[in-house]
């Protein structure tokens, strides 16, 4: 009786922890897809907010630009030592502040897909044990991951709100958690960087974010509802 209730303590547990790492592998999956899928975003973007203008650049230097720094973050090339034409003459895009503070975020970056990594290995290595401890999928897609999911759901919908209240505020909040150092306050005025991308950018991205990320847990929990359509079905019959 003991052993059948610690199987039972120790299946939801693993549950939840699959849950959970599953939804991480999401999350970062859809901040991947939205930073890296779609290059014609970017240039809508570079046109809403008049970025042309404001580094007197033609549109396809600041996409090569763009280009160069996505690679960067990818771990694709070693340093940031991007030229480009600025004006009527050739110079360097980034300068030493910019650098560094690109440097903190591709560690960032990196670190978010090693431990999408780590999540997915946590989702295998749990279902393992789930199944070995005779855990039902049933009841951990009816019941655990719809459960985790709509705790999740309310978590990024409160989330949202607070980000649309007050972008600039939690803006910098985000910025302190995960960053040591205040480079990235950079300075229109000797910064070329923060006229591309300016904060309104990073409002559209963190909603780019959130509408693909929420789509996939309704896919996915469309999924589970339709597991449950087709179980009761093969009951029934």
């Amino acid at each position: 009786m003991e052993e059948s209730r610690l199987k039972k303590s120790i299946r939801w547990i693993v549950g939840w922890i699959m849950t959970f790492a599953f939804v991480m592998v999401l999350l970062i999956t859809s901040f991947e897809i939205a930073t890296y899928s779609d290059f014609s975003w970017y240039q809508k973007e570079y046109e809403k907010y008049n970025v042309l203008d404001d580094l007197n650049m033609k549109m396809e230097d600041v996409m090569y630009v763009t280009h160069e720094m996505m690679d960067y973050l990818k771990g694709k090339r070693e340093d940031l030592v991007v030229y480009t034409t600025v004006g009527d003459h050739q110079q360097e895009f980034f300068n030493e502040r910019e650098k560094s503070h690109m440097l903190d975020v591709q560690v960032l970056f990196i670190k978010g897909i090693q431990l999408r990594r780590v999540a997915v290995m946590v989702c295998i290595a749990g279902l393992l044990v789930y199944l070995a401890l005779k855990g039902s999928i049933k009841t951990l897609c009816t019941v655990i991951y719809r459960t985790g999911t709509g705790i999740l759901l309310g978590i990024t919908a409160l989330l949202g709100l607070l980000f649309a209240t007050d972008f600039t505020k939690y803006f910098t909040i985000f910025h302190k958690i995960f960053f040591t150092n205040d480079l990235w306050l950079l300075d229109p005025a000797t910064d070329l960087m923060i006229n591309m991308l300016p904060e309104g950018f990073f409002g559209d991205m963190a909603f780019r974010i959130l509408v693909i990320f929420v789509s996939f847990l309704v896919v996915t929990l469309g999924l589970s509802f339709c597991f449950s359509i087709v179980d009761k079905r093969k009951q029934n019959n």
